[in-house]
């Protein structure tokens, strides 16, 4: 009998964690031993869409708000009717909601992700520290996710699993340098941890003909765009939205720049490696643990745009650093980042509880 999986996730908009539990979702399908279904608290979203298109099934619960017991409901009357035997949940309300639904489901494991090591809201690691009573285990991305968990969830050592998030990169050659390319990307949610606008105001400090694309959607867009309208570079930013994927904004990119105050891992950051990409970012929690500073990226201190104008200047001008750093990056991605590695951490996990 195969492992029934339920993979339980906050929503599945476009972001980091949702791509992750998509990509796992897909490889484990396709694995023998494992039937995976995919639930959401929200409503779908579009990377719902995508997993329904490769044939994963997908239940939306649709949460009302944040404690709508109702879609805990849902979610034990969901597990008891397709008789999962795991439930892998991922963010905290996720981790909320199945902790909840763990003692109307008895026998069914239960094992939580925590992908973050943002220190606040503290209310998110209080409901945290009460929800890890109910997991056998708890994986966390990287090593500084783990420490977040251990301080600030109360989460004990031998709980924690660390298993890094994963991509998979093209098996060609990496692309041509492109000379003189001074196109900047931000790919990601447009949340004020991210600091976005930090990358705005760099803009300034760096050569006019110097541009920065923005891809994703979120509560930070409008003050964004009022950071945009003060500077006067409506000529030189541009907000594109939401994307379905890496591939349009990193086809484009000279360099990848995430300036976060704090990030669980930063799947973007290996996305770009993987795609020939150099990596600017901030010398952070999670961020740290896949970038070393002048081996395969540039670290700079968080809250400096002057920093990031710094770094990014130099990663546009000097074409050695570039050709070292795109290197070092695609290196250290298939040594320690692709689903030939990662997948097999998560079937032993799922296998044995």
């Amino acid at each position: 009998m195969p492992r029934r999986i339920l993979l339980l996730i906050t929503d599945l908009k476009i972001g980091g964690t949702p791509t992750v539990v998509r990509e796992l979702a897909l490889r484990l399908g396709r694995s023998d031993g494992f039937a995976v279904h995919v639930a959401c608290l929200d409503g779908r979203g579009a990377v719902a869409d995508q997993l329904l298109e490769r044939g994963v099934a997908v239940t939306a619960l649709d949460a009302r708000c944040d404690a709508d017991a109702g879609a805990v409901l849902r979610l034990i009357r969901l597990i008891r009717r397709q008789r999962f035997d795991t439930v892998l949940s991922f963010l905290v309300h996720a981790n909320a909601a199945a902790a909840l639904a763990a003692p109307f489901c008895p026998g069914v494991r239960l094992i939580e992700s925590i992908q973050t090591t943002q220190p606040h809201p503290r209310w998110h690691w209080a409901v945290q520290r009460l929800a890890q009573h109910a997991a056998q285990r708890i994986v966390a991305p990287s090593p500084s996710a783990a420490a977040a968990a251990r301080r600030w969830a109360g989460v004990p050592q031998s709980k924690l699993v660390v298993i890094p998030n994963a991509v998979e990169p093209s098996p060609r050659s990496l692309p041509e340098f492109r000379e003189g390319g001074k196109t900047v990307v931000f790919l990601g949610r447009l949340d004020p941890i991210k600091r976005v606008g930090d990358l705005v105001m760099a803009m300034p400090m760096l050569e006019s003909d110097v541009t920065l694309h923005v891809f994703g959607e979120g509560v930070d867009r409008r003050a964004i765009e009022e950071s945009i309208r003060d500077l006067n570079l409506e000529k030189r930013v541009t907000l594109h939205g939401e994307v379905d994927g890496p591939r349009e904004a990193l086809a484009m990119a000279d360099v990848l720049v995430l300036p976060s105050l704090a990030e669980g891992f930063g799947l973007v950051l290996i996305e770009a490696m993987a795609a020939g990409v150099p990596v600017v970012a901030t010398d952070v929690p999670g961020i740290r643990d896949v970038v070393s500073d002048g081996v395969n990226g540039l670290l700079v201190p968080p809250k400096s745009p002057q920093a990031l104008a710094g770094a990014i200047g130099r990663v546009l001008s000097d074409r050695a650093l570039r050709q070292m750093l795109v290197g070092n990056g695609s290196r250290i991605v298939r040594e320690r980042f692709t689903w030939q590695q990662v997948l097999p951490m998560y079937r032993s996990l799922l296998e044995r509880g």
